[in-house]
């Protein structure tokens, strides 16, 4: 989370809400929860060698840059005719998890 707000502070200077660190909020009933889904990747580097290629800062940093880039694409799934596509591709799915 840090690491975002920080991203965002510096690639979005004249944003109305710098710095980004005031808009997260923790939730109190689940202290801790995020850092569950940490990945480590011990066993795959140590078992075959591997190495990322990026840097979580580095990844995070091209993610951010790709999103900020690509205002048209984030409309496009955040509009309502992508909400309509969800709702008339998906609606049957709930129902056919009840059948089985």
């Amino acid at each position: 989370m840090q690491t975002i707000c920080s991203l965002l502070d510096e690639l979005v200077p004249d944003s109305p809400y710098k710095p980004h660190m005031q808009l997260i909020t923790y939730v109190k009933d689940r202290p801790g929860h995020d850092r569950r889904y940490a990945i480590d990747a011990s066993k795959i580097r140590r078992e075959l060698k591997w190495e990322p290629e990026e840097s979580f800062e580095t990844g995070m940093r091209k993610t951010i840059e790709w999103y900020l880039s690509n205002d048209q694409w984030i409309k496009s799934v955040t509009g309502t005719a992508y909400q309509q596509w969800v709702t008339t591709n998906y609606a049957d799915r709930k129902s056919q998890t009840e059948i089985r």
